[in-house]
């Protein structure tokens, strides 16, 4: 896609660059719409766990500013759009899976605060309180969120959070 434009980019021309005929492409995909859906997924699946700073509102700061970072950036802006131009990869939506990467992280996070005996918020509300404001105002808001405002969400789903106690391990 690099030598290429993205007005440019057609399924032939990325069939030729794969070495396969342009009928396999759209077997697979269907159109360059699922196609980029698909790529962009793969992009979006998380390297790693997030950062650890020894508390949950840390470590939701830091991931939601890390976020907030990626997914404002040209390649991450891009990347969702795809997402949602996209129908679907198999049985599960595109934009379920985003969301299922995202709310996996978020558990990380979670899970991390629930054995340090610390009160944390829900995953849903993670992700209701703070992702998708972050995806909406990055997406369809006229003013983007600032990281200032990304630690306000993060803030605000803090206060609903409560200590729960580490879920017992099951006996083999």
């Amino acid at each position: 896609m690099e030598a290429h434009g993205r007005a440019e980019l057609t399924v032939p021309l990325i069939a030729a660059r794969a070495g396969v005929t342009p009928s396999t492409i759209y077997r697979r995909w269907g159109d360059l719409a699922d196609l980029l859906a698909d790529v962009a997924m793969e992009r979006m699946r998380p390297e790693g766990e997030p950062a650890d700073t020894g508390t949950v509102k840390g470590d939701l700061r830091a991931w939601a500013e890390q976020y907030l970072d990626e997914m404002s950036s040209e390649i991450g802006l891009a990347m969702m759009r795809d997402v949602l131009s996209g129908r679907s990869s198999g049985d599960v939506p595109a934009p379920c899976r985003c969301a299922e990467f995202t709310a996996s992280q978020i558990a990380v996070i979670v899970d991390r605060g629930i054995a340090r005996k610390q009160a944390v918020p829900e995953v849903d509300a993670v992700m209701d309180v703070v992702v998708a404001p972050i995806i909406y105002r990055l997406l369809f808001g006229p003013v983007p969120p600032t990281q200032r405002h990304v630690r306000a969400l993060v803030d605000a789903c803090m206060a609903g959070a409560v200590k729960k106690k580490a879920a017992a391990a099951t006996p083999a």
